[in-house]
């Protein structure tokens, strides 16, 4: 009996401390202002903490979300990303912000937030968004998950997964996006494999993806454009 209430502990410890690191670590005090000052040696979630006593209304605000972000590109979407970087009373609080344009037809394409899950809202116009699933077992396939979003609509993008927003409509669409870390990281799928530097041996992209190296050559030839 005393063996199988300690397994029980041990069961519930687990699943409590994966819940507690299920994104960036609580900040324990007030706030942790970022600074950057390379004389200090006191660090909270990789940020030096500014003097709380020089620290001002300006280090929590941060304008300009209200501005179309330039859609003239390859992609014909651009992101514009609210997080630590730019917005240094976000340190240790564990959340951010994205606005993303779309011009007709554009598309964000697939990419995963290693750091972050994605909560995404439509203010204008409509995208086809989806996620999928990470590997399966034996014989099945990853599984996707898409919808169409309008105005008002919301959907979320589970931490780590690869997903995507799409403007299937002929005008600009507009979306925002909560994130549920300081600094979720971004990873573009095709700019990762095939723009890469230095570039991932030919050998290997050509076994992974079952086709000629003539074709990963060509692929690793382009300019991979990134819209954050």
């Amino acid at each position: 009996m005393a063996l199988k209430s300690f397994a029980l502990i041990i069961a519930i410890l687990a699943v409590v401390t994966s819940i507690s690191h299920a994104s960036d670590p609580s900040p324990l005090q007030d706030f942790c202002v970022a600074v950057n000052d390379s004389m200090t040696t006191v660090f909270v979630n990789g940020k030096v903490c500014k003097d709380p006593k020089v620290v001002t209304a300006d280090d929590f605000f941060k304008s300009g979300l209200n501005v179309p972000g330039n859609t003239s590109n390859q992609l014909g979407s651009v992101v514009t990303a609210v997080n630590v970087n730019n917005l240094p009373g976000l340190n240790t609080l564990g959340i951010s912000l994205a606005r993303i344009d779309f011009a007709p037809y554009g598309l964000n394409p697939p990419h995963t937030h290693p750091r972050g899950t994605e909560v995404l809202t439509v203010l204008e116009g409509t995208l086809y968004v989806g996620f999928v699933l990470s590997n399966p077992g034996p014989n099945m396939k990853n599984k996707l998950f898409t919808k169409i979003l309008h105005p008002g609509d919301v959907f979320v993008f589970p931490i780590g997964l690869i997903h995507f927003q799409f403007n299937v409509g002929k005008t600009k669409a507009v979306a925002f996006a909560g994130l549920s870390s300081q600094n979720p990281g971004v990873i573009t799928i095709a700019n990762a494999v095939f723009g890469s530097d230095p570039p991932i041996n030919d050998d290997v992209l050509a076994k992974a993806f079952q086709v000629d190296k003539k074709v990963v050559d060509y692929l690793q030839s382009q300019f991979w454009w990134d819209n954050n």
